[in-house]
């Protein structure tokens, strides 16, 4: 820009303290401007997602989305706002409540080539169609030695919410993070939810985006780059969410915020926490959490699912095998109560991971008073 004026002003013959004063008045216009074009804004994961999906659709006219609700309602969330009367009923199409028929149609539509993204009012029904997302999308590939690609998106809203009892709470991270053929994603920011649902549309294999109902009105400043058409997150791929030293704290999906603010708390009493956003739990980040480990010698996992066969479970078995002479605590795992999730407000705090049981539990692993 200011190469520009500089053309124009001395093209018009002006005296050079003339000029020099000009410029040094621009100066801070300029910078000003430079700052602002580079500034970050404020955007809700619910806004992510359904411009990643808008983009997608734009850019790709074989994605389609189908589920409960998604067209003239707009989505259950409003993840979905505006898309039917954009894209029109033959690419965002509503169903009767009938997950395993409408599942077993999409997997069918990527199996001939279509990218289906289809949506889960909760994925607490997503066991409905479970044989059609495991037996039909995830094998199919391997079961054709590779002749089948199935780009099929399985997203919606995972885990707890608020006082919706025991049917509509659990987390599924754990179940479809064992089966081979699947990738699994768990957002957490709206950079996480723009970028990776965007890889998850453009991945020639099925995927299971797993978000978070809770998190959907929540406001995260992204970057230039983050709104660019063209930005997408690589699947598989952790993120160091805040750089330590003393300790390596490991969540997804909403209990990376409690893990942040847990780390807030520990700075005051001189703990120096390490906070990884796993992203992906399929394919699961070892590097990083390793890496992290090696550095710190102390891990804190960290989920709202159940302990019994669960991600951190998976998480502290890497980190015996790879890492185990580097360790200088034994792990502390935190997760939901082994029990059905309550319907009663008092209980269901009490069976999900709190802010202050990852304080405790880090000062645990720290050898400090807990």
């Amino acid at each position: 820009m200011l190469g520009i004026i500089k053309q124009k002003v001395g093209a018009r013959g002006l005296s050079a303290p003339v000029f020099g004063d000009y410029m040094q008045r621009l100066s801070p216009i300029a910078s000003a401007m430079r700052h602002f074009s580079s500034a970050t804004k404020d955007m809700t994961v619910r806004d992510a997602l359904n411009s990643a999906l808008d983009e997608e659709m734009a850019a790709d006219s074989s994605v389609f989305i189908m589920g409960e609700e998604v067209g003239e309602y707009q989505g259950a969330y409003k993840i979905t706002k505006g898309l039917l009367h954009k894209y029109g009923p033959e690419r965002v199409v509503d169903t009767p409540i009938t997950e395993a028929g409408f599942t077993g149609l999409a997997v069918g539509a990527a199996y001939h080539g279509l990218k289906p993204v289809i949506e889960f009012m909760t994925f607490n029904f997503s066991m409905q169609a479970i044989d059609h997302i495991i037996n039909s999308a995830a094998k199919s590939n391997y079961m054709s030695g590779g002749q089948i690609n199935v780009p099929i998106v399985f997203r919606g809203p995972n885990g707890a919410a608020a006082g919706v009892g025991a049917q509509h709470s659990q987390c599924y991270g754990a179940w479809y993070g064992a089966v081979p053929g699947l990738k699994v994603i768990v957002p957490y920011s709206s950079e996480d939810a723009r970028g990776l649902l965007k890889a998850a549309i453009r991945d020639p294999d099925p995927v299971v985006f797993l978000e978070n109902e809770i998190l959907y009105g929540e406001s995260f400043p992204v970057s230039p780059e983050v709104l660019d058409p063209n930005f997408c997150l690589p699947i598989g791929k952790a993120k160091i969410e805040r750089e330590g030293k003393d300790v390596t704290i490991t969540a997804y999906s909403k209990m990376v915020g409690f893990a942040l603010k847990a780390a807030e708390i520990l700075e005051k009493d001189g703990i120096n926490a390490e906070v990884i956003n796993l992203r992906c739990i399929r394919p699961l980040d070892r590097d990083t959490i390793n890496d992290s480990v090696r550095k710190t010698n102390r891990l804190v996992t960290v989920e709202e699912g159940f302990r019994q066969h669960g991600v951190g479970a998976e998480i502290c078995a890497t980190v015996v095998e790879d890492s185990f002479v580097y360790l200088d605590a034994p792990v502390e795992r935190i997760a939901g109560a082994d029990v059905p999730t309550p319907y009663a407000a008092n209980l269901e705090r009490l069976a999900f991971p709190q802010i202050e049981d990852i304080v405790r539990a880090t000062k645990r692993a720290c050898y400090r008073s807990a």
